[in-house]
């Protein structure tokens, strides 16, 4: 545990999931005002009355305790990289699909743009790099892999991922609540139409 500035402690995890489990464990806490997972750690917002030695002593929940949310993002399979992954892999399109498709994913984090979840849970025979040059501009909705993640971009913005399709899912509004459609530790299942 060690402070960062003078108003957020973050939590050195060592592993997502354990991340998440801590994240739980801080819920209730007095004091504790916001969490914010991050790649094996927890970044907890503190304000006054904050109990830092119950802090310390956190131990994480039991993983059989966490209630996932689980969402379904529906897919159109029609992304320009689609041929490209399926030629990196071996694969056939239609098997980069199935496998894709196939999948059970957690949010390991969100960070990017606002609602933007790093995806585990990726089959590794489909885990292929950045392109060598991003985008200037890929489209909101776009349906994405890079190494061990897989995700869809909330809106328009730069990027390297490999796109494999598009969705018509609003993934964040702001008039929403919550205004990501989903956080870590919640599931992702992807739906081809």
């Amino acid at each position: 545990m060690r402070w960062v500035g003078d108003s957020a402690v973050l939590l050195e995890a060592g592993s997502v999931a354990r991340a998440h489990r801590l994240r739980a464990a801080c819920a209730g806490l007095p004091g504790v005002l916001e969490t914010v997972v991050g790649d094996g750690s927890v970044l907890v917002y503190v304000g006054a009355g904050v109990d830092l030695a119950a802090l310390a002593a956190l131990t994480p929940v039991d993983a059989a305790a966490l209630e996932p949310r689980t969402v379904v993002v529906p897919v159109r399979y029609d992304g320009p990289d689609l041929a490209e992954v399926a030629e990196l892999t071996g694969l056939a399109e239609d098997e980069v699909v199935r496998r894709h498709g196939g999948a059970l994913y957690t949010v390991a984090f969100t960070g990017f743009a606002p609602g933007f979840g790093y995806l585990t849970g990726l089959d590794p025979a489909l885990r292929v790099p950045r392109r060598d040059a991003p985008r200037t501009r890929v489209p909101a909705g776009s349906v994405a892999i890079a190494g061990e993640y897989a995700g869809v971009y909330p809106r328009a913005t730069p990027g390297g991922w490999r796109l494999l399709g598009r969705t018509d899912v609003v993934l964040f509004d702001p008039d929403r609540d919550p205004p990501g459609l989903f956080g870590p530790g919640d599931r992702v299942r992807f739906e081809a139409l």
